[in-house]
């Protein structure tokens, strides 16, 4: 349904979960696609699983934190693959789960380093190349806590928020560019980066009955959104924040 063919993705946060399923599920769509995240080894076995399928990967790390590693992430993209295409801002901290009240430092900062500054420099520099190539696509994951922000997860409902305001910003800006821009908001999904919540049996009873569908995703369930708002079938959209939640939002 969709052809992705001689397009480069960059997807962040891509060593496993959501980011690992967007990852695979591009290149089997025909993308060259970046998988990129802090560890090396982790990237490596994502990037080896899709070519050993036969699709086309590079690994690269890229701290989502820190400005210096962010440019050298798009800098390479561009050496190593020629272009890019859609920039998939999918990496996320989220070090502190308890009352808002009691949050450190140290904590806020962090999140708000890689859930807001690292999304808006790196939609910045990639948004600066697919101007000049004529257009592109910027695609960020935000969270259902980002319209519906969740108790003992004050910092992180807070940086999600911003990232949907982003989003807006951004695609109001760049469509004379020819680049879109669209969040997804995932509902609670079955990944390690939730472990907090989907390993907790009391908190899946607490949750799991405000989902009307009784139940919480896996990551293949949430990638194809991105697809679709990267494809062709989608060349009218800009803008949006979708969530991908089960029925969390309605």
């Amino acid at each position: 349904m969709y052809d992705f063919n001689k397009k480069v993705v960059v997807i962040t946060g891509a060593s496993r979960g959501i980011g690992a399923a967007v990852a695979q599920q591009f290149a089997k769509a025909g993308a060259m696609v970046v998988v990129s995240s802090r560890k090396q080894a982790s990237i490596d076995q994502v990037a080896q699983a899709i070519i050993k399928q036969g699709g086309q990967a590079h690994a690269i790390t890229c701290h989502n934190g820190e400005k210096a590693s962010r440019q050298q992430l798009i800098d390479r993209v561009i050496t190593e693959c020629g272009r890019l295409d859609v920039l998939i801002n999918n990496a996320a901290a989220n070090p502190y789960f308890g009352p808002v009240l009691n949050t450190n430092y140290e904590a806020m900062k962090k999140t708000i380093e890689v859930n807001i500054e690292g999304y808006f420099h790196l939609s910045q520099l990639a948004g600066q190349i697919m101007k000049k190539q004529g257009g592109g696509v910027i695609i960020n994951t935000a969270s259902v806590n980002g319209a519906d922000p969740a108790a003992m997860q004050g910092i992180y409902s807070v940086t999600k928020t911003a990232i949907m305001a982003m989003t807006r910003s951004f695609a109001k800006e760049c469509a004379v560019h020819g680049i879109r821009v669209n969040a997804i908001l995932p509902g609670l999904t079955d990944t390690r980066f939730a472990s907090a919540l989907t390993q907790n049996e009391a908190m899946l009873k607490m949750i799991l009955p405000q989902i009307p569908m009784g139940r919480m995703a896996q990551p293949e369930e949430i990638a194809p959104a991105y697809l679709f708002l990267a494809s062709d079938q989608a060349t009218y959209i800009t803008g949006v924040n979708l969530p991908v939640d089960g029925g969390f939002l309605a």
